[in-house]
């Protein structure tokens, strides 16, 4: 038996999800509450149909025409060419011949109404249809089995017409429960779902219950509504997107930071940048960006703390000219705000810039941002390993910086498993020496090889990025603030002390 033809719903990450599109012909069930989208996502699937040259019909008993055509307007979208029956409006609906804007369920027969649907059917012969919504035709029905009999009614009138339909329950007559025996009735069930949050805006997912014969990717998937329509965000599976890479080192343009890594981080792995506040994390990963960028790579920066503003200032302040590589195109900023973005938009963010864009080295800063971006932190751990395996298996190195609490620190990278999210862990701390605040790092793992175990200091100036030799001489290291009491000469600067 050959495969039926599968169309698409004009919304990329449904289709993504759901293997290329929905097999022709067949019944769906679109539910969810209201707010959740329904309307919106619907529209968007009769006008994809529309640019491809197809009849389409929308049948509403819940909202007007002129409500949909607001809706539309909202997104930038012209309903010109869409075929809307409004049975709220029919003439004869009520039985009385009279015009009506507002449908009163206990005045009309179901018989009747499906009666009309079907004449509307086949007097415009469409290809998609969108019944809005069932909990208007429960409240005709009054009963539930003949209810149910007047939905396999309608499977089987639309199953020799070629129209692919989708059956909006909005689950207000049903007090947000599911229709199992609804569910049982369709070739598909797509579910919505809006939830409300402590801060910030609602957030919303959505998940396929069921899809006869297409292998669809299951679980919660992020969406959002934004002018133009519904934007959906598959679940990350990292298993899926392995791509072939040499996990050859990359070079800071530093050779002493190099060093201390066993010739620099490998591409495909992942590094954590932990310390105090002000203690270079983000001007070393800067320094790697740079220096990719000067190679021909293209590199990312998800900045979820500073400005965009903020971070090149900074960066010219070290005399790296960030700037030519934004106007050229090699280097991507995206500015996130943790308050208005979910993780499943996130992760998408972050695939368009490997698979769309090529990105090779990305950054990002910080992880405190990403933690405030997740709105359940148990699952925090789950989906950051997966994003990272992804990268990996990508051949991205990934730089993540992870500030920790306190103005000096300690040797603790807070909540974090370090161990089960990096390859590679260098640590950034404050020691005092000679009446100084001065800057140390050191790596304490680093999967990709070998790796040096000593303390350098670290020096940062308009001049850019200085390392020092190994300081043999400290005390006070697991502490989290070593203290140097070893021969001064070994340190920078000290033509600046007075």
């Amino acid at each position: 038996m050959q495969a039926r033809m599968r169309i698409t719903t004009g919304i990329e990450g449904l289709d993504s999800i759901i293997g290329g599109g929905l097999p022709q012909a067949r019944l769906y069930l679109l539910e969810g509450p209201p707010g959740s989208g329904k309307t919106t996502l619907s529209l968007q699937f009769l006008l994809e149909g529309l640019q491809r040259g197809e009849r389409c019909l929308y049948i509403t008993l819940s909202e007007t025409a002129e409500e949909l055509r607001e809706v539309a307007l909202a997104h930038g979208w012209s309903l010109d060419g869409l075929h809307l029956f409004e049975l709220g409006s029919a003439e004869g609906a009520m039985g009385n011949g009279r015009l009506q804007s507002v449908l009163h369920s206990w005045e009309m027969e179901l018989d009747e109404t499906v009666n009309l649907i079907m004449s509307k059917v086949d007097s415009i012969g469409p290809t998609r249809v969108v019944f809005d919504s069932l909990s208007e035709l429960r409240l005709l029905a009054q009963d539930s089995l003949r209810y149910r009999r007047q939905i396999l009614a309608l499977k089987q009138f639309f199953a020799p017409k070629s129209a692919t339909v989708f059956l909006v329950d909005d689950l207000t007559s049903t007090g947000d429960e599911r229709d199992g025996q609804l569910h049982s009735l369709c070739h598909g069930v797509l579910s919505l779902e809006r939830l409300t949050l402590d801060f910030g805006p609602a957030r919303r997912r959505m998940q396929v219950q069921k899809l006869r014969g297409v292998d669809f990717v299951a679980g919660y998937h992020d969406m959002v509504i934004r002018r133009g329509g519904v934007q959906i965000f598959p679940r990350l599976i990292a298993s899926e997107h392995h791509g072939r890479f040499v996990g050859t080192p990359i070079s800071s343009g530093v050779a002493e930071i190099d060093r201390l890594l066993g010739g620099g981080p490998l591409r495909g792995t992942s590094t954590l940048l932990t310390g105090p506040a002000g203690s270079g994390k983000t001007n070393v990963a800067l320094q790697y960006v740079w220096a990719a960028c000067e190679r021909g790579e293209h590199s990312c920066i998800f900045e979820f703390d500073e400005r965009v503003g903020t971070l090149l200032a900074r960066a010219s302040a070290l005399d790296i000219d960030l700037d030519k590589h934004l106007r050229s195109g090699l280097l991507e900023i995206l500015q996130i705000d943790p308050a208005e973005i979910s993780p499943g938009e996130f992760s998408w963010n972050l695939r368009k810039a490997v698979e769309e864009r090529n990105c090779s080295v990305l950054v990002i800063d910080s992880l405190n941002g990403y933690v405030t971006a997740m709105p359940q932190e148990k699952q925090l751990m789950l989906q950051l390993h997966e994003m990272l395996s992804y990268l990996n298996q990508k051949g991205v190195a990934t730089f993540m910086i992870n500030p920790q609490h306190g103005l000096v620190g300690t040797m603790s990278t807070g909540s974090l498993n370090v161990s089960y999210i990096a390859d590679a862990v260098v640590l950034f701390r404050f020691f005092e020496a000679k009446g100084r605040i001065r800057k140390a790092i050191s790596v304490i793992k680093n999967r990709g090889g070998a790796h040096e175990d000593t303390i350098r200091e670290l020096k940062i100036d308009g001049r850019g990025i200085t390392v020092s030799a190994a300081l043999a001489d400290f005390q006070g290291i697991l502490t989290g603030t070593p203290e140097f009491v070893g021969d001064s000469a070994a340190l920078l600067g000290q033509s600046d002390v007075r």
